[in-house]
């Protein structure tokens, strides 16, 4: 059963943020689950998304990041592993939730900068 308003606020700022997503006009489907699938728990714990992201180079990896985000560090982690060429950006009071769409300009004037220097630049090694 999807939580009310009261319990999601009741869980903290990040809980009261995917609630007002998801259960919301702002991002609510109406095929969605409205409750969270114990089953996967173990799944979600044990999953490292970075554990092999310097295999991703030469390839260039932007990540953008709300710096008010629970997962920033994840961020963090991943830049840190990941080889060159690499950029984190921050997006100045941003939670995770609202990346989705609440800084959705923000977030998009940071790829065609750096993918065109950066896939411009393999490019141009690969022709050489």
């Amino acid at each position: 059963m999807r939580p009310t308003e009261e319990e999601a606020r009741a869980g903290g700022r990040y809980s009261y943020e995917a609630w007002e997503y998801y259960s919301t006009d702002r991002g609510r489907h109406p095929r969605q689950a409205d409750e969270f699938t114990f089953s996967s728990v173990d799944k979600i714990v044990n999953f490292d998304a970075f554990h092999l992201i310097g295999l991703l180079a030469p390839r260039p990896l932007l990540m953008v990041a709300g710096n008010e985000a629970a997962t920033a560090w994840m961020s963090e982690e991943a830049v840190k592993k990941a080889n060159e060429p690499k950029r984190l950006h921050w997006i100045e009071g941003a939670s995770h939730v609202d990346l989705y769409d609440r800084y959705v300009p923000q977030v998009t004037t940071e790829l065609l900068p750096f993918f065109t220097q950066n896939l411009a630049a393999q490019t141009a090694h690969a022709t050489v």
